[in-house]
Formats: C-alpha cells, sequence, structure tokens
C-alpha cells in the first residue's frame, strides 16, 4: 500500500511540474552540456593518473599538462552555462505551477473560500511552491550532472580495479537503510511544517489586514500570544527536522569518509604489491570523491524530494477541487444571456454547508427594468438571494431562471458581467482612484469616460479637490477616503460598467445623513433603465420601489407596494413604525 501510495504521488508530482511545457531544444542543449561537463571531468582523473606514472617514471611530457587545462575548461564553461539554463528551466516549472494554482484559485467556487482561511490559500502559493522551487531550481540541478557523474565514475573503477570497486559499493546498503526511515519520518515533518505554515500565514495575514479592530480593542497582547503559539510550534517542528539531520549527515558522513579509508588502506596494499601504480590509486581516489559528492547531493535530493511531496499534496488538494463552470475569453457554447426577461426563483430553498435552511421554498419574480426592494429582519435571508443571483450559491432545491432558461444554463462570465453589485463596504483595492473606478474593465477606457461616471456618481468634485486627482492613492481596502467617497468610487466603477442588472445591498446604511442624500442622488442616476434589486434596512430608499419582498426567517412572507404592504403586512407596519422612530430621533439629534 505504502509503494502504491507513493507511486500515485510521484506520478501527481511529474503530471504538477508538466515537463512538456518546457522548450525542448533547451533541454536538448542542458543536456548535451552537461553530458560535455562530466565526461570532461571523468577525464580528468585518467589524465592525473598518466601524469603521476610518467612523473615516477622520469619521463614527463608537457602535453598531459595541456590536456588537464584543457579539460578544466570544458568542465567549468560547460558545467557553468548548463547549470544556468537547468536553473532556466526549474524556475520556468515552478512559475508554471504558481500560474495553475492562481488561475484555479480565481475559478474557485466562494464555498471554498468560506471553508478555508485567505492566508491558508496564500501559503499554499507563496510557500508550497518555493518548496518544489528549492527541489528543482537547487537540487535537481546537481542531481543530473551527479548522476552522470556517478555512473561514469562507477564504469570507470570497475574498469580499472572491479575488486576495490566492489569494496566500496558494499556501503550502498548501508546508506539505504539510513535514508529509507529517515525519508518516511521526513516527508511527516514537511507535511506539518507546511500546514503550521499555512495557519502561521493566515494568521498574521487576518491580524495585519485587520490591524485597526486590533488596536481599537487593545488586542494586542491576544494576538501577540496567538502568534507565538503559531511560531513556537513552527519552531518545535524545525526542531524535528533538525534532528533528522543531525542523525543523517553524521550517519552518511561516517559511512564515506570508513569508504575512504578502507580505499586508501587497501589500495596502498596493492600499490606496495605491484597490483596497482601509484597513478591508479590516485585516480581510484579522485573517482571516490566524484562518486561520495553525487551520493550527498543524493542525500539532500531525497530530503528535498520528501518535502516537496509533502508540499505537493496541498497543492493538489486546491487543483483537483471542484471549480466554477470555465468562463472562456471567446465564443462559448453556453446559452447566451436575455436581460430583457424577468429573473424568477421558483420554489428556491437554500442552506450553507453544514448549516439550517436559511432559504425556504421562495417563489417570487423580478421584472425587467424595475426596481424591487427586500426587507426584513437581519438573517432572514435578503445577502443570500443576491449571492444566489450572483451564482455564488446554488439552491439547494428549486430553480432560478431568466424568462424560460435555468440560470445554470447561463454562460457565467456574460451573466455575471450583466450584474453591478455596490455594497454596504464599497471594496476598494490599494491603487489610484483611476484604477478602481475602472477595475476589470474589457476595453479602453479613456478619461472623458472615466469623468462622466465620477460626475454622475457626484464623486468628481472630490476628486478634484485631492492633489492627484484620479491618480490619488485610496490605501489598503480604499482606508485614505471616507466611506461616503468609498461608496461613490463604488458607484462610479458601477456606472462605468453600465450593468444591465443593478444589486444595491445596504448601500447608504452606514452613511451620515449628508454623505446619504449625496449617495442617494448618484444611485438613483445607477439605477435609471436597470433591473433593479435593493435591499435596505432604512425604508425610506424603498418606499418607492416597483415591488417589495418581505423576508421573515427565510421565508417570503409579503409582496407588493409600500401602499398595498403598509395596509396588510403586519411586520411590513411594524418595520415603518420602527424607522419612522428612528427618523424623528435622529431629526431630534440633529
Amino acid at each position: 500500500m505504502e509503494s502504491q501510495k507513493r507511486k500515485i504521488d510521484m506520478k501527481k508530482f511529474m503530471g504538477l511540474i508538466n515537463l512538456q511545457s518546457l522548450p525542448k531544444a533547451m533541454i536538448v542543449l542542458v543536456l548535451a552540456l552537461s553530458l560535455l561537463s562530466t565526461v570532461a571531468s571523468l577525464i580528468v582523473p585518467l589524465f592525473t593518473k598518466n601524469l603521476i606514472d610518467v612523473i615516477s617514471l622520469d619521463h614527463f611530457q608537457y602535453q598531459f599538462i595541456w590536456f588537464l587545462l584543457a579539460a578544466f575548461l570544458v568542465q567549468g564553461i560547460a558545467g557553468g552555462v548548463s547549470t544556468y539554463y537547468l536553473a532556466y528551466l526549474g524556475e520556468k516549472v515552478v512559475a508554471n505551477i504558481r500560474k495553475q494554482i492562481w488561475k484555479q484559485t480565481l475559478h474557485l467556487p466562494v464555498t471554498f473560500f468560506d471553508q478555508n482561511r485567505s492566508g491558508e490559500t496564500i501559503s499554499r502559493i507563496n510557500n508550497d511552491t518555493a518548496v518544489i522551487k528549492e527541489l528543482i531550481s537547487n537540487q535537481l540541478v546537481s542531481i543530473f550532472t551527479g548522476m552522470i557523474s556517478l555512473i561514469g565514475s562507477l564504469s570507470i573503477l570497475l574498469y580499472l580495479d572491479w575488486s576495490m570497486t566492489l569494496v566500496m559499493l558494499s556501503a550502498v546498503p548501508v546508506i539505504f537503510l539510513i535514508m529509507r526511515p529517515l525519508g518516511k519520518q521526513m516527508r511527516q515533518v514537511s507535511k506539518r511544517l507546511q500546514t503550521e505554515t499555512a495557519q502561521f500565514t493566515s494568521t498574521i495575514t487576518q491580524v495585519i489586514s485587520e490591524i485597526r479592530l486590533v488596536k481599537a480593542y487593545v488586542g494586542e497582547p491576544v494576538e501577540r500570544k496567538n502568534g507565538d503559539q503559531g511560531i513556537d510550534h513552527l519552531f518545535d517542528i524545525g526542531l524535528k527536522e533538525a534532528r533528522i539531520f543531525a542523525i543523517l549527515q553524521p550517519l552518511m558522513g561516517f559511512v564515506m569518509m570508513f569508504m575512504l579509508v578502507v580505499i586508501i588502506g587497501y589500495g596502498g596494499y596493492r600499490v606496495s604489491t605491484g597490483d596497482l601504480t601509484a597513478g591508479d590509486l590516485v585516480a581510484f581516489i579522485l573517482y571516490l570523491f566524484q562518486i561520495l559528492l553525487p551520493i550527498t547531493m543524493l542525500t539532500r535530493f531525497f530530503t528535498s524530494l520528501q518535502k516537496a511531496m509533502g508540499a505537493t499534496e496541498r497543492i493538489i488538494e486546491i487543483l483537483e477541487h471542484d471549480r466554477e463552470p470555465e468562463m472562456p475569453e471567446e465564443e462559448s457554447n453556453l446559452l447566451k444571456v436575455d436581460t430583457t426577461v424577468p429573473i424568477c426563483f421558483d420554489h428556491v430553498s437554500f442552506s450553507y454547508l453544514n448549516h439550517e435552511a436559511v432559504l425556504h421554498d421562495v417563489t417570487f419574480t423580478i421584472q425587467p427594468g424595475e426596481v424591487t426592494a427586500i426587507v426584513g429582519p437581519s438573517g432572514s435571508g435578503k445577502t443570500t438571494i443576491f449571492s444566489l443571483v450572483e451564482r455564488f450559491y446554488h439552491p439547494s432545491s428549486g430553480t432560478i431562471r431568466i424568462g424560460d432558461v435555468s440560470l445554470e444554463d447561463l454562460d457565467l462570465r456574460e451573466w455575471r458581467s450583466c450584474i453591478s453589485y455596490v455594497s454596504q463596504e464599497s471594496p476598494l483595492l490599494a491603487g489610484t482612484i483611476r484604477e478602481n473606478i475602472c477595475y476589470a474593465m474589457q476595453r479602453e477606457v479613456t478619461e472623458e469616460e472615466i469623468l462622466r461616471a465620477a460626475e454622475q456618481a457626484y464623486a468628481a468634485e472630490f476628486i478634484q479637490d485631492l492633489p492627484q486627482g484620479l491618480d490619488t492613492q485610496v490605501g489598503e481596502r480604499g482606508i485614505m477616503l471616507s466611506g461616503g467617497q468609498r461608496q461613490r468610487i463604488a458607484i462610479a466603477r458601477a456606472i462605468l460598467h453600465d450593468p444591465k442588472i443593478l444589486m444595491l445591498d445596504e448601500a447608504t446604511s452606514a452613511l451620515d445623513s449628508t454623505s446619504e442624500k449625496v449617495v442617494q442622488d448618484a444611485l438613483q442616476n445607477l439605477m435609471q433603465g436597470r433591473t433593479t434589486l435593493i435591499i435596505a434596512h432604512r425604508l425610506s430608499t424603498v418606499v418607492d420601489s416597483d415591488r417589495i419582498l418581505v423576508l421573515e426567517k427565510g421565508t417570503l412572507t409579503g409582496v407588493g407596494t409600500h401602499e398595498e404592504l403598509l395596509q396588510s403586512h403586519s411586520l411590513y407596519q411594524r418595520l415603518v413604525e420602527q424607522q419612522f422612530r428612528l427618523e424623528i430621533r435622529d431629526s431630534v439629534d440633529l
């Protein structure tokens, strides 16, 4: 079972590095140069042997010196060039792996990110691939030439003196017995190290991204304790890895030194009896070093391979995870989106993983070009409906249709390109205002278009007052701007994308009254001529909607206009009364 598992892992590892994607001409060049360099290194001991034997016979010949210099020169140049291009190929392999993981990560469903911390995913892309990079770029470079040198040296040694070669090879079973159990331990330690590294990366990523929350609640002692625990775990695993190396390296050093002593002692005896010349013994010792060095490389390669296999398992978990339907850049075979027809929820129920149902048998219709509002207490399922419309999740039962076509049958890329989403948080990316307004545009955008969108979003005035205008940096998550400014940039972005369907999720709930009035005016510009779906606690923002849906604990209990629901729906009446009291209180406070 162990061997079968290892074969499967090696197969996945070879599939991951995908050697077929590398330039064939460069691989051939590297192989040729590596072979030339190794052959030159194998010739050096033979020339040295002849040189010593000639000196001992008092017949010195200068051509041996020139042959040695030529061999050293060829070995150096060919070895240097092949090492560089081998490193290039290694870097290329790792770059391809990182591109695979990054592409897969972008196409993973939202459910994956619900269940996995973002820092752990970041660690897979950075840290786990770095382990594979160490193996390919550093160890694989040396192990290839080392194996050629090992095979060549053994062949020549068998030719020079087979009995001494067999004495030397007697140490191979000892090396194997040392490597096998330590290799298994190294793999387990490596897997734990990658897991702990991912968890630690996740922790510090979360803390740094929410550093204002940490400082506001004086959470530094708590986070320092959590960080220290993660560092201590990494320290303990690092010590386990160090203990393995502390056993491995002295044992390997002892075996190699023992081999050297045996060869020198046994060879000296053979020279004294006349069975070997002094040059033969020197050549044998030189070839022995050319064997010991690859064996050392092989030891390092083996331990790096075990670590890389552990990292590969984590990467494969991501690459083999179910992903969203492919979003092709070119023509798709899926059905095209028709936004001139209603969006229908037909007996839709939904529950998050291992949780109770959030929506229960919900049925309603969103008419094209109209404004549909969703109201209800917190936790009633309003935002879940938005997530289902955007296909972040799929209904547990029931169907969402666009006209007569199931939402699942539409091209996902085209469907999402029809939608713009403005939320309470108004997420912005670190960069300039211009970059945030133009985010993900698939065409070149003119300065006039950007300014027009900013004017319609009532953002042009404050942008012009900034020292660098559209090129002003907004900071991480837009922290350099106020909440109202972030909202207006998000609205400008939505206007520039010119969506057919607009979704507003508590877009003004976190604003003061002055900012709310400006943002409301901007939203009115944005909503014109579009199918609009609104979530709002402040009922003053939804009273003019064409249709209002009332949700209670995941169940749709009312559908109608503001006047109709005010007369017939008890929960809606209570919500209006509560909102009326809040508005009176706010006006008194002012």
